[in-house]
Order: C-alpha cells, then structure tokens, then sequence
C-alpha cells in the first residue's frame, strides 16, 4: 500500500509543470488526496487537497490560481498541475492520502518528487 510521486524536474520560472500521484495496493476512489511539500530548511507544508469524488477542492493563498489539483480514480491517479512557476515553489512535493475528505491527519506518505523552479 503506497502512494508514489513523480514528474518533478527543473523548470524555468513562468513555466509549467505537472507532477502525478499513483496508488498501488488499494484504490483511491475512497480517500482524498493532498499534495505537501517541503523545501529545503523549512517544515512541510499543505499545497492543496481534493475530496474523495473531486468535487471539493482547497489550496493554499501560496498556490491559489496557479495551481490545479486533479484526479482520475479509473486510473488510480492524482496529479498537480503547476503554472506560472516561482523559484520559491522549489521542493519535494508529496502526496498523502486520508478517508473521504479534506482535513489533517494525511497518511501513506510516499517518496516525493523533487521540482526546481530556476533559470
């Protein structure tokens, strides 16, 4: 039972980038999904969580209208697709997974992916 990030790279500011989040061993049609991530010599933070059945979206101020969060639960995925990049955007982004809906205590924490914002 796992989560596992990927799609990270470098990337120049401006620019684009979407990053997945695949489930394996269970199916995630029953979980909300969030995205965190932490950049070097800070905490982990919350970028933005999705319910269960996609209807309820949040974001952080951070990310607000740069960000979209996204998934696909015949496929087991999740994804977050990064606009108009900031080099302080630059982190390991994580997914996690908990019952139903947003909220706190967020499990399965797989390997993140790593995203650069820099020219």
């Amino acid at each position: 039972v796992q989560l596992q990030a990927s799609g990270g790279g470098l990337v120049q500011p401006g620019g684009s980038l979407r990053v997945s989040c695949a489930a394996s061993g269970f199916t995630l049609n029953a979980y909300a999904i969030g995205w965190f991530r932490q950049a070097p010599g800070k905490e982990r933070e919350g970028v933005s969580c999705i319910s269960m059945s996609g209807g309820i979206t949040e974001y952080a101020d951070a990310v607000k209208g740069r960000f979209t969060i996204s998934r696909d639960n015949a496929k087991n995925m999740a994804y977050l697709q990064m606009s108009s990049l900031k080099p302080e955007d630059t982190a390991v982004y994580y997914c996690a997974r908990r019952p139903l809906r947003c909220g706190s205590n967020w499990y399965n924490w797989g390997q993140g992916t790593l995203v650069t914002v820099s020219s």
